[in-house]
């Protein structure tokens, strides 16, 4: 069928039964608003691909982290040494994600995190931050994922990137410190 839309004429061929390719078509006010939405389209297209290559998804919404946060925190007392504050450190790093999804909901976030720990110690599988009550829900009832691929990256790089940081920090301090002494 034809349609007109703006002053330009189109024609929409849908419903093969064997399509090759796709077509989208995007209109919009302006530059800026075509770029925002040509870069969520790709970006929806990325995630698609990234979960057909990888054949797995990971609970969304916050759920991941609660479940690692938990597994992190009960580990904890098996390790006899100072690594035991890594271990906690790192499993409350893990937090900023429901806690900023409860925020940006509109929730205290620490008490969020209070009932996500708690449903998820109830429940024994892994829970998320629903963003219109602030309460704990399964995400996988709901549809709702995140990618591996791009929690693996998270996982990998955030520490990488925190040592980088803290080592920048003490050489900073170090330089302070020796221009400091030598006044």
């Amino acid at each position: 069928y034809e349609q007109v839309l703006g002053e330009e004429k189109y024609t929409f061929i849908e419903e093969l039964k064997n399509p090759r390719s796709v077509t989208i078509l995007i209109k919009g006010s302006n530059k800026h608003s075509l770029t925002q939405i040509k870069d969520a389209v790709y970006d929806g297209l990325r995630a698609v691909r990234n979960t057909i290559e990888d054949k797995c998804l990971i609970p969304g919404a916050g759920a991941f982290e609660i479940a690692a946060y938990t597994a992190l925190i009960n580990h904890v007392p098996s390790v006899n040494s100072k690594a035991q504050l890594g271990i906690k450190a790192f499993a409350n790093s893990l937090l900023i994600i429901p806690k900023t999804l409860a925020m940006n909901s509109g929730y205290d976030p620490q008490d969020v995190i209070v009932k996500l720990s708690h449903a998820y110690n109830s429940f024994k599988q892994p829970v998320g931050v629903n963003p219109q009550s602030g309460e704990a829900f399964v995400s996988q009832d709901r549809g709702i994922y995140d990618n591996y691929r791009v929690k693996k990256q998270l996982l990998t790089s955030c520490p990488k990137i925190a040592s980088k940081l803290l080592i920048t920090d003490e050489i900073m301090r170090a330089g302070l410190s020796s221009l400091k002494s030598n006044q």
